[in-house]
């Protein structure tokens, strides 16, 4: 979009174009979906303990505009830390398909993204990814506060990237 700038001097547009900003409504929505992320926190083992720490006072998850939430129907991502069994995977897709558009999912620590060590276990899914789709995956066992917190980041490039381009960005 082109701005006219008849009538105006060449410092009152110069000042215009420092002091302005111009967006679109879904980048806007974009940053704002970014920076104020509701998880709902699925901890099913060792990793549970590492994403409890991250909330906490050293790691301070607050400042990224991550609050934690009880309820489905008032998040917009799922942390699923730990390893999920068979009997738990119907329980994690109906919590997974009560949260409202749009969603995203962080599989945090080997277990969620993988299987983990309990790879040939005939109990253990062998990654969320078969269950819900995975944004974004943080590997480890299990994987540090800070891990999780570069993941998040990652999370909202995408979320904002997303927003910017139109298109849903698919992890293969």
């Amino acid at each position: 979009m082109e701005l006219n700038f008849e009538n105006i001097t060449p410092f009152e547009e110069q000042e215009f174009k420092r002091n302005v900003i111009t967006t679109n409504l879904d980048q806007l929505k974009g940053w704002v979906r970014s920076n104020s992320m509701w998880p709902l926190s699925f901890g099913l083992a060792c990793c549970a303990i590492e994403m409890m720490a991250t909330g906490g006072s050293h790691y301070d998850f607050d400042r990224f505009g991550v609050i934690f939430r009880a309820s489905p129907r008032q998040a917009d991502v799922m942390i699923v830390a730990g390893t999920v069994t068979k009997k738990m995977s119907p329980l994690l897709r109906r919590l997974y398909d009560q949260m409202p558009d749009p969603k995203w999912v962080v599989a945090m620590g080997s277990c969620a993204t993988a299987g983990g060590p309990y790879v040939k276990s005939y109990s253990v899914v062998k990654g969320v990814d078969q269950i819900v789709p995975v944004d974004v995956y943080i590997p480890g066992c299990p994987p540090n506060p800070a891990a999780l917190i570069y993941g998040i980041n990652k999370l909202q490039e995408k979320i904002r990237y997303e927003a910017k381009h139109g298109k849903k960005v698919i992890n293969r």
